[in-house]
């Protein structure tokens, strides 16, 4: 069975895709292309594309052997499994007021990618782009200013391709790129075996990763609101306004629709992408630097966004050091157990829910990532709470489903969602979170000690 015959039958017929794009960056003969489609894109081969061995084993989709690449990629198993491998654990944000208001949280990522542009240390940056080429869609664009890089701050939460600009990438020249955790993954591995595009990449940066949702949800929420099916986008920002940030959607008629964003979120469970479900990977851990939102009482009562900056590599610890020397960035150091406490729900729906979901797929006789690792300790009643969450997810992502909460008007579901969310984590904690301090993940395949 060839490369293309195996992606195909083994990981996108069965819906496993991650539309990360490192397949179609490994066609030989170039004809390969990410396709938009309202699960995200997908690749498309052609008759004459040829593609190594390598772009199957890359594939995040099917799984990548996590142990074996912490070994490989960092030279140990992480110290800590909440976090993952780290050098340095931190809170802040971007010193620039205007820089910090337009990203997602504090501005971190792209004041640290201009940083590093400013500073000749890459000639150019990867970066998600909303607005691109339509205001519904998103691309990964290569930003050689920082003009372009601050342009394309802000979170976006549909799948978008992004290792497949790698096809594009000039020789000789260094680059950034912001991943999700699927991708940087990938990414290592390809750095690993030597592929030499991906060692262009010297820098790998991204932000914590919970929960995406297929592109489908933004007509599905403009239907909620009673916008016509023949009134276009004109412009779309995920997390527009005073920080946690709300969504805006302006239409071609002139209408703007605003969302509060744990009012819009009413949208996951109805239209959440498979990665999401299967991946294992909430803080972003292959990546140099990995920001998350500081979700705590203090930062949020303080408002003008805070981050979980979290260094991986000693260089990119000096860089992080450099800009707080400078005045570029506000952080101070914190315990890496205390920063998981601001994510602990997130963390424990990654590395127990999603181990847990892969095998429940696993056991049904449906294709299931495997990451080479299971989770320690698991009790009994975390199965137990992942089977009913599995449950609603199964139910709300149908036809019937999706039609029946598009009739509601969003300023009642997303109210009603809310006050539902948080009831449930108030109920759920004690199971979801028994444990998950000492929480260890155990290699399902023997570990060759690998120095690095």
């Amino acid at each position: 069975m060839d490369v293309q015959t195996r992606l195909l039958e083994q990981v996108i017929r069965p819906g496993l895709c991650t539309g990360c794009g490192a397949c179609v960056a490994l066609d030989a003969a170039a004809r390969a292309f990410m396709e938009e489609t309202p699960l995200g894109p997908v690749p498309r081969f052609s008759p004459d594309s040829r593609l190594s061995p390598l772009a199957f084993e890359c594939c995040p989709g099917k799984g990548l052997n996590y142990p074996k690449l912490y070994m490989e990629h960092y030279g140990r198993l992480p110290e800590n499994w909440l976090t993952g491998p780290s050098v340095a654990v931190r809170t802040g944000h971007a010193t620039d007021e205007t820089v910090r208001r337009a990203g997602a949280s504090g501005g971190v990522l792209s004041r640290t990618l201009v940083f590093l542009l400013e500073r000749n240390l890459v000639d150019a940056a990867i970066v998600v782009r909303q607005g691109t080429p339509t205001p519904e869609q998103a691309r990964a664009v290569i930003a050689r200013s920082p003009e372009e890089i601050l342009a394309a701050a802000q979170s976006v939460y549909i799948p978008v391709s992004v290792l497949d600009r790698l096809a594009d990438l000039e020789p000789g020249k260094r680059y950034a790129m912001t991943c999700l955790p699927d991708q940087a993954a990938a990414l290592r591995y390809l750095q690993l075996r030597g592929e030499s595009r991906a060692k262009q990449v010297a820098y790998v940066l991204g932000p914590y990763t919970g929960t995406a949702l297929y592109p489908a949800a933004i007509r599905s929420f403009l239907r909620s609101c009673g916008v016509r099916e023949d009134d276009g986008v004109a412009q779309l920002k995920w997390r527009a306004g005073e920080w946690p940030g709300y969504l805006e959607i302006r239409t071609n008629s002139g209408r703007i629709l605003r969302s509060n964003k744990f009012y819009y979120n009413y949208l996951i469970p109805f239209f959440i992408t498979r990665n999401s479900l299967q991946n294992m990977d909430f803080a972003n851990e292959f990546c140099d630097l990995s920001v998350g939102d500081a979700w705590s009482p203090r930062f949020e009562a303080a408002r003008g966004g805070h981050s979980v900056i979290t260094t991986r590599s000693t260089r990119m610890e000096e860089v992080v050091s450099t800009m707080i020397r400078e005045g570029l960035l506000t952080a101070e150091r914190v315990d890496a157990l205390q920063a998981t406490e601001m994510h602990g729900h997130m963390i424990d729906f990654k590395k127990r829910g999603g181990y847990i979901r892969n095998r429940m797929r696993a056991r049904l006789g449906l294709a299931a990532a495997d990451f080479g690792m299971k989770p320690t300790p698991l009790p009994l009643s975390r199965v137990l709470v992942e089977i009913v969450i599995s449950g609603i997810f199964l139910i709300a992502g149908t036809r019937v489903s999706r039609w029946f909460v598009e009739r509601i008007p969003e300023r009642w579901i997303g109210p009603l969602f809310n006050r539902l969310r948080l009831t449930w984590k108030a109920v759920s904690k004690p199971t979801k979170r028994k444990g998950l301090s000492s929480l260890s993940m155990i290699p399902t395949e023997p570990l060759e000690e690998t120095a690095k």
